[in-house]
């Protein structure tokens, strides 16, 4: 886990967190980040909020401004209810592990039917594997497999997904953004 205080970092290293009109960020997973020019644009644009800054200023012939470390949108955004079906969100939901021998090393989906049999790619179909074990089960049907699943596919609510990621922090956290999010600094690695 880096802490950044960003004050030489090249601008690039310099994002902002966004925050919905309610001061949440508008996601977790991936955090909810723009780069440093999304957010100085939606300033002008009057969309966003400053709400932190950087120790540096950005500088134009004309113009000068601190640069946004955290930004609050003007209008609130709903939330969805349902999270998208993605490769990561599968992850997350089975904890970045094997849901067959417990790994968390070369990890790929499983489908429980395979497409080969008719089985669709979805929430009670598919299920984290690591590679070895994706193979060993190969086309087979889960049933006739002789492999034992830790735990059953499901349908993951947001706040599940949620959850599951306070044991999965992003790599990078500024300083100015640690009101808004729920890791404690002093447990990460």
């Amino acid at each position: 886990m880096i802490i950044s205080s960003a004050d030489t970092a090249p601008l690039e290293k310099c994002p902002a967190l966004v925050l919905n009109a309610d001061f949440r960020p508008l996601s977790y997973y991936p955090l909810s980040l723009w780069c440093w020019q999304d957010a100085v644009k939606s300033v002008f644009l009057e969309r966003v909020s400053i709400v932190s800054n950087y120790n540096r200023k950005i500088r134009s012939p004309s113009f000068e401004m601190s640069l946004p470390s955290v930004i609050a949108l003007k209008n609130f955004i709903k939330p969805s209810e349902h999270p998208s079906f993605t490769r990561f969100n599968v992850f997350l939901r089975d904890k970045f592990t094997c849901q067959y021998c417990g790994d968390k090393k070369d990890l790929t989906f499983d489908h429980l039917l395979p497409k080969s049999k008719g089985g669709v790619t979805d929430w009670e179909n598919v299920v984290t594997a690591c590679a070895t074990c994706n193979v060993k089960k190969g086309g087979r049907l889960y049933a006739f497999s002789d492999m034992k699943l830790q735990k059953k596919p499901f349908i993951p609510s947001v706040a599940d997904l949620h959850q599951r990621g306070k044991n999965f922090p992003p790599n990078f956290l500024h300083e100015s953004w640690m009101d808004y999010l729920y890791w404690d600094v002093e447990l990460l690695p």
